[in-house]
């Protein structure tokens, strides 16, 4: 008797396909409550269809019912990878064109896709990580047969490949700052490789009593340089967000700059201060740290963060970037000129981290100032929104206005189906 396997398709295929404009619809078979924690993005939303596994196996007509064509092909998708076979198997014989997503939703969340960049001055290349179940970015910046990671994820293997494919050994792994939305791939990708994990200390502690965290790194100050293949990349310590948060800056006025500024600057707003209890004084920091680049930047250095929250904050190329003087005008929080005003606009636009026990201290996960507080606007997964001061989106989910730093000293524990 013939066993016949269940058509698979990779996330980061799915995601090709999806982006390069394919007609492929996705059915997630989860509960849908599960989609707040992350699900399959950008579909539209008539392809896009819901409905449990156990409730779409009593339906007998998927085309009349769910407006399933069969004349496009179907991604199935649940949490792991595995209940999405028996679906697919069963489209498959109902003469669909349909694939199991391998790894499932837990895949899709990790899964990071390398996109090309143009370099800044005295570099070779440049290459921008696009988490996209998470709308979180990471970078490889080569030069002379080097490279230095930016906000390596968890899963760092593609910054391996991306490196291996340049001709660059990659000799440092480096963090804007500690990450509280996913658990950042900098210090396992140092100790294997054999290399230096770069972070500010001042986030190597827990910022509510100063407990110190145990990470061994090599300590990052304002100034200091790290040089890539004999090119320098500068640091900057850019506080507000985190009190250790920077921002790597490389290249030069002449030939093309970028600064890798983490959660501290964004597309479309700043990072949240009040992560830690400490909004006061981090609000002032992020002030200071606003007025400092403001004089010191050129309008055409490029602003490459460490987030994203929506479609409109991508280039034609699907990349995520902006030339800070482009900023300056459309960025709210960036023509703020009064440091009262300031203050006023960043109360005005943060709540209680979802998740805060009675102490206040948030439970789950962190990030971002919500840019504006009003109706309409994509809907992001979830995470994506949690690191910023959100501006113009809808109510967020759980855990967009999130939560504060999780301790340094532990890794946080996900979800199965909401990555890491």
């Amino acid at each position: 008797m013939k066993s016949h396997r269940t058509p698979e398709i990779a996330p980061a295929e799915l995601a090709r396909r999806l982006e390069a404009g394919e007609p492929v619809r996705v059915l997630d078979i989860r509960a849908p409550q599960r989609l707040e924690a992350g699900r399959v993005e950008p579909v539209a939303e008539d392809r896009f269809h819901n409905v449990r596994g156990s409730e779409f196996v009593r339906i007998s007509d998927p085309e009349g019912e769910l407006g399933l064509d069969p004349a496009d092909p179907v991604a199935v998708v649940c949490a792991r990878g595995n209940d999405s076979k028996v679906i697919a198997t069963l489209l498959g014989r109902r003469g669909y064109e349909a694939w199991s997503m391998r790894g499932g939703v837990l895949a899709w969340m990790r899964m990071s896709i390398p996109r090309d960049i143009e370099p800044p001055a005295g570099f070779d290349g440049l290459v921008q990580f696009d988490r996209i179940g998470k709308g979180a970015l990471g970078y490889l910046l080569v030069a002379g047969g080097e490279a230095l990671a930016v906000d390596p994820s968890r899963d760092w293997e593609a910054w391996s490949a991306a490196a291996e494919t340049a001709g660059a050994r990659i000799i440092g792994a480096a963090d804007t700052h500690v990450h509280a939305d996913y658990i950042s791939g900098g210090p396992a990708m140092a100790a294997a490789l054999g290399v230096p994990y770069y972070l500010h200390p001042a986030d190597n502690a827990w910022p509510y009593d100063g407990t110190p965290g145990r990470l061994e790194l090599e300590p990052l100050a304002d100034g200091t340089v790290i040089p890539v293949g004999g090119v320098p990349v500068t640091v900057r310590h850019t506080p507000g967000h985190t009190e250790g948060s920077v921002t790597f800056e490389a290249g030069d006025t002449e030939g093309g700059s970028v600064g890798f500024t983490g959660d501290f600057v964004f597309v479309d707003s700043v990072g949240r201060p009040d992560l830690a209890g400490k909004t006061e004084g981090w609000t002032g920091d992020l002030w200071r740290s606003l007025e400092r680049v403001k004089a010191e930047w050129d309008a055409g250095l490029r602003v490459l963060p460490a987030h994203y929250v929506s479609e409109s904050e991508r280039n034609p190329d699907r990349t995520v970037d902006r030339p800070f003087g482009r900023l300056r005008e459309e960025n709210v929080s960036l023509r703020i000129e009064d440091e009262a005003a300031f203050r006023a606009w960043v109360a005005a636009r943060i709540s209680t981290p979802p998740g805060s026990g009675r102490s206040g201290r948030p439970r789950g996960r962190p990030e971002r100032v919500r840019p504006g507080v009003g109706k309409g606007g994509t809907r992001p997964s979830r995470d994506r929104r949690e690191c910023r001061i959100l501006l113009t989106y809808g109510p967020p989910a759980d855990r967009t206005i999130a939560p504060a730093h999780p301790p340094i000293r532990g890794a946080e524990r996900k979800r199965p189906d909401a990555g890491a």
